[in-house]
């Protein structure tokens, strides 16, 4: 086998080295779907509730009126809770970035359910904060360097969380 050592790669050409980009950026998502109905949901806004209550964000039939939250927080991580029935698929845990036995810390392929629809969560790689050096192409486990602490992200956090949000909005009706 004729591997080379991470630290080995080339210095021309583009070398990813953080996943840390700019607030909000790659494309944040929800693939969304049941009994083959499929659909895809953009997270635009800081805060998207995903319930069958008719001002939610993402509407769904058949679960709870607000079943769910997501929010983007000031790290620039995209935080699930869950607050009806449903099930994730990472085990929540006291060294979690967001610790609690109903939220998890999104990363892309994460998935949870909410009534009879299941969710997964998407980011592009190079936005995704949980793998540094272009994600997976950047090595594994041991062989992966560490990143360097998130950027303070809190001056663009506040021009987003500063906007009106969809619950802002109905209220003006």
């Amino acid at each position: 086998m004729n591997a080379r050592h991470i630290d080995d790669r080339p210095d021309e050409g583009y070398v990813p080295t953080t996943t840390h980009a700019e607030f909000g950026a790659g494309n944040p998502r929800l693939r969304v779907r049941r009994d083959g109905e499929r659909a895809e949901f953009a997270l635009e806004a800081d805060v998207v509730r995903i319930g069958s209550a008719a001002d939610n964000e993402l509407r769904l039939a058949d679960s709870d009126p607000v079943h769910a939250t997501i929010t983007h927080d000031d790290r620039d991580e995209y935080v699930l809770e869950l607050h009806g029935a449903g099930e994730m698929n990472s085990n929540p845990d006291a060294t979690a970035t967001h610790p609690g036995d109903h939220s998890q810390t999104l990363r892309t392929g994460a998935s949870f359910t909410v009534g009879p629809w299941e969710l997964v969560f998407a980011r592009d790689e190079y936005a995704d904060h949980g793998r540094p050096y272009g994600g997976r192409l950047g090595g594994e486990y041991s062989d992966q360097p560490l990143q360097p602490p998130h950027p303070d992200y809190s001056e663009e956090a506040s021009v987003h969380t500063d906007a009106p949000t969809h619950s802002d909005s109905a209220d003006e009706t």
